[in-house]
């Protein structure tokens, strides 16, 4: 833990500094998971707040899933055990019922079990991803829906076309860059790297007896081979982001990656998100980032790592070229003092947040508060990615208020180009994860909330 004495709480620092303009064989150690500590989770809030918009809403979904209870849900999620009963007879039962829990009206948010016996709920006929119970509540959200109606088609297709990457079926293209390094700034350049090499694996990914399957399931007519691609292109974006993104982090904050016996990244606050579907080759393309690497061990650390995703707190020097991944469960603050500060685990040389969210709830604040404190003043290169710019300025002005010293923030430019419908509320504008960046080193951040905001307000 940080010595007491630095933990200065909430100082707003004085002048301003400008943020700088960045030009932009996987090991997994099946070791089992530490035991699960209490700490307020982000799923968890989530979850539950699903109810705020749509009341009800996440027991629809329980009911639908064949689930009786939230912690049913959350074992599932986590990849644990099914329990009995959990399960569906085929694929076409399966995807009905995933289809069933976004059922709701999307202006008067109306359940099924809500409407009279002369009303059923129909979707939109252009997007297929919102509800209405009737036409009058459709010309009545329409001026909302029409600006987000054509992203929410992508989302349903995205949304289906996703289960070819937890069957297993997708599997990530990868492979040496045959570009230099350097000038792979952003996803146009990598899609081109790729070129006509990538375009033919999907190719062949479209014809496969998966892809196939998938839309002989789901009882809606299967789009357009463009269409489908766009959508494959879009998941390995989706994937590939967080492995990119720390390499923008490892390369705007100039780390080593050559120190001999290899560098270290902990991901902390990390959820089923980074850790349930994530296989081994989800990190070549880092690798890839950086030729003639000594090797890289990435450390998931947070509350909702995925059951069975691999722990090593071995400091053994790394085969170069390799990359190790493994998780940690618990709060950061707890894995440092136990893990790093007794030299089970290495010192990060670089600590990555996706999607903290600490901006959002003063639970989750309280929660994160140890860790950006221990952050900053034990100096250590950070990164931070959130959802959209409301996040940007709110999460700044946070970091502000602790005095960490911003070094860089800005758009993303390996961004997910998936995009996210907000649940229970599917009219408000998509987001994309990791949209944005925040990296700060150390304290003495010098900016004040007023020129902060000026300076985000007109523009990044």
């Amino acid at each position: 833990m940080a010595p007491r004495s630095r933990r200065r709480r909430h100082r707003k620092p004085p002048s301003s500094v400008a943020p700088i303009i960045m030009t932009p064989t996987t090991i997994v150690t099946p070791v089992p998971l530490t035991p699960s500590k209490p700490g307020p989770s982000i799923d968890t809030l989530g979850f539950f707040s699903l109810d705020d918009n749509v009341p009800g809403l996440s027991q629809l979904i329980l009911q639908k899933l064949n689930m009786k209870s939230y912690e049913e849900y959350k074992l599932v999620v986590d990849g644990g055990t099914p329990v009995s009963g959990f399960g569906f007879r085929c694929p076409q039962e399966m995807f009905q019922r995933m289809e069933d829990t976004f059922r709701f009206c999307a202006h008067c948010r109306v359940l099924p079990s809500g409407l009279s016996d002369s009303k059923v709920l129909r979707h939109c006929k252009r997007c297929r991803n919102v509800y209405y119970c009737g036409s009058e509540c459709q010309r009545s959200d329409w001026p909302a829906h029409r600006r987000v109606c054509q992203e929410l088609r992508l989302v349903a297709v995205d949304r289906l076309m996703e289960w070819l990457l937890v069957t297993g079926d997708f599997v990530l293209p990868s492979g040496p860059w045959p570009w230099p390094p350097e000038a792979v700034q952003d996803w146009d350049s990598w899609f081109s790297m790729k070129g006509l090499h990538l375009d033919a694996t999907l190719d062949a990914m479209l014809v496969s007896h998966a892809v196939t399957t998938l839309w002989a399931s789901v009882g809606r007519p299967r789009p357009d081979p463009d269409v489908l691609q766009g959508s494959l292109k879009r998941l390995l974006t989706d994937v590939l982001s967080r492995p990119l993104t720390l390499g923008l982090g490892l390369r705007a904050l100039e780390i080593d990656v050559r120190r001999i016996g290899g560098s270290t990244v902990h991901v902390v606050g990390a959820s089923h998100v980074e850790t349930f579907l994530t296989r081994p080759g989800d990190y070549d393309e880092l690798g890839h980032m950086f030729p003639g690497h000594l090797g890289l061990r990435v450390v998931m650390v947070g509350v909702d790592v995925a059951n069975g995703f691999s722990q090593s707190t071995s400091t053994s020097p790394l085969k170069p070229g390799t990359i190790q991944l493994s998780a940690h469960r618990g709060l950061y603050h707890d894995f440092w003092e136990e893990q790093v500060e007794t030299g089970q685990t290495d010192h990060p040389d670089l600590v990555a947040a996706f999607h903290p969210g600490f901006h959002s709830s003063p639970d989750l604040m309280e929660a994160w508060l140890p860790t950006l404190l221990l952050l900053r003043d034990y100096k250590i290169p950070t990164l931070i990615t959130v959802y959209s710019h409301q996040e940007l300025v709110s999460s700044l002005q946070i970091l502000v208020e602790l005095d960490t010293h911003i070094t860089a923030y800005g758009a993303n430019p390996f961004m997910s180009l998936k995009p996210e419908q907000v649940y229970s509320n599917p009219n408000k504008q998509p987001v994309y994860c990791s949209a944005y960046y925040i990296m700060f080193l150390g304290s003495s951040c010098q900016l004040n909330n007023s020129q902060l905001e000026e300076k985000v307000d007109g523009g990044i």
